[in-house]
């Protein structure tokens, strides 16, 4: 682990009973400089989705938390937000938040004759993906051969509208 992600899990140690208390899950943290400004960025879930007012109030209280903890020596922003629709998923983490969601998924090298793939993933580790085929078959897919993979959207019907 290199000694940014060392300091950012640090970061995410102190920031996580805050998360906790709003009924949040870290999906994922950024740190780095975009224009003149750093800038701290929290990916949240809860059962449900997440609202602006449940960034809002978690972001005050993360604030003052990392402040008193002294761990962020330049000025930065700090942003939380949700994961967003179709989030590109990279990291140990964000696979095992995405487990039961639909993803797309695309390799390097093709397995059963395909670069493509998309389903409900049902199973996330650090070496192999799992999903489960719109046919109802599953397949498995080597972490190292993927090349790129993110959330797909889902619409759900609405019951009792017209």
């Amino acid at each position: 682990m290199e000694a940014g992600e060392t300091w950012l899990s640090k970061v995410e140690a102190v920031v996580s009973p805050v998360l906790a208390s709003h009924g949040l899950r870290l999906v994922d943290a950024e740190w780095g400089r975009e224009g003149r400004r750093w800038v701290l960025r929290f990916f949240v879930d809860k059962p449900g989705g997440v609202s602006v007012g449940d960034c809002q109030a978690a972001s005050r209280e993360a604030g003052d938390v990392l402040d008193v903890s002294g761990l962020i020596e330049p000025a930065y922003d700090l942003e939380f937000s949700s994961p967003g629709l179709d989030r590109q998923l990279r990291k140990d983490r964000e696979f095992s938040w995405a487990v039961g969601k639909q993803v797309q998924c695309w390799v390097r090298e093709p397995v059963d004759g395909l670069r493509e793939f998309s389903g409900r993933l049902v199973a996330a580790s650090a070496t192999m993906l799992t999903l489960e085929r719109p046919d109802g078959g599953t397949v498995e897919l080597l972490r190292a051969l993927i090349t790129k993979a993110r959330l797909e959207f889902e619409f759900r019907k609405q019951v009792g509208r017209k």
